[in-house]
Parts: C-alpha cells; structure tokens; sequence
C-alpha cells in the first residue's frame, strides 16, 4: 500500500515542491541568520510538522468543508496573509535597527534565541497557509487508492514530505550557517532582512487578495 506504483511520482512531485524558493525557504533563511543553525533547524522541523496537520484534515474531510465555504476559507486566508505580514513587518524592524549576529559566530546567537520563537513561527505559518490546504486536498487524494485507509495513507505520504522537506531545508540552514561571518556584518544583516520583511509582506498581500474557490 505504501510503496505502490504511486509512491514513485510522488516523490518525484513533492521533491520538485519541496526545493522551489517560497515561505518556507525565506522563513528559515531569516530564522538562521537571526539565531544560528538550532534556530534555523527548529524552523524547519516546524514548519514540516504542519504537513500532518494538512494531511489529516484533508483525509478527514475538513478541507472539503473550507473549500466549499467562502467565510471559512476567508478567514483561514486572512490569518494567514496577517501573520505573514507580521513576519514582516518584524524583519523590517531589524533591518531599521541594522543589528548583525555577534562576530564569533552563528553558534553564539543560538543562545539567545528561546526555542519557542522559532518552533511556533514555523509551524503557524505552515498551519496557517490556506495554499498549502488547498494543495493537500487536491494533491494527495491523486495518490491514494479506493482501497487504501485515507488517513494512514496521507499521514504516511505527509511523512515523506516531512523527510524531503527537512532535507532541504535543513541543506540550506548549514549554508546560511557556513556563512556566519557575512551575517555578523550589520550590513549584510540589514539587507537581509530587509529584503526578507519585504517579500514576506508581499506574500502576505497576495494572499490576502487571493479569491476564494468556488
């Protein structure tokens, strides 16, 4: 049932998903550089922990029920495009302050980020992305048979999702980690995350302007 003919395009599919640059990547590039390779790790772990819960409200039908009705789908797209533009606006706030990471090094500022901070940033704005409901419900149902437990099989292709994700993900942290003595510069820093706060507020506006399904 796992490792079915399906198994093979999927991986193939979210493989392709998984490396193209969005949220995600611009989320934990920024969480990296602020505090250090736990912090960037932790982003990703999150953000990839959101899937299950995609997954399971997709198997379970509630994503059906979002999708049918336009008040609900609304509000779960205005939360979301709010908290990206959050994001922003906090990323925009640092580069104002033009504050780089302490000269030893990445590793240092890890300590001065609570693992909280990074935990919950990734995972509501995985949780929070209607897109990614949307994907799920139209994605997976492709790869599970008549005869398959529905919620099994999307927990189980949410699990290499989680895998592939983190892979990448966590390949572009210890890049983004491999670089600390650039990120140390208060220039570098404030261009960073300048460019960040900007993208994900436009992200955020995006999706906010997006139209409902109908």
């Amino acid at each position: 049932m796992f490792f079915d003919s399906q198994f093979w395009p999927f991986l193939v599919a979210i493989t392709l998903l998984s490396i193209t640059p969005g949220v995600d990547t611009l989320l934990v590039i920024r969480n990296t550089a602020r505090g250090g390779i736990r912090d960037g790790v932790l982003t990703s772990l999150a953000i990839c922990s959101g899937l299950f819960v995609h997954a399971a409200v997709s198997a379970l039908g509630i994503s059906l029920i979002l999708l049918q009705s336009a008040w609900a789908f609304g509000a779960l797209k205005l939360a979301g495009a709010a908290y990206l533009v959050w994001l922003g606006i906090n990323s925009l706030m640092a580069a104002r302050r033009g504050q780089g990471l302490p000269v030893s090094g990445v590793e240092e500022a890890t300590r001065s980020v609570p693992m909280w901070r990074p935990l919950r940033e990734g995972l509501l704005s995985n949780v929070l992305n209607p897109k990614t409901v949307v994907f799920y419900m139209a994605f997976l149902p492709q790869f599970i048979s008549p005869g398959d437990p529905a919620l099994a099989k999307s927990l189980w292709l949410a699990g290499v999702h989680f895998i592939v994700a983190n892979l990448w993900q966590i390949g572009v942290v210890l890049m983004v980690g491999s670089a600390s003595r650039w990120l140390a510069s208060p220039a570098f820093s404030r261009w960073l995350n300048g460019l960040t706060g900007g993208v994900l507020i436009g992200f955020g506006i995006k999706l906010a302007l997006t139209r409902s399904p109908s």
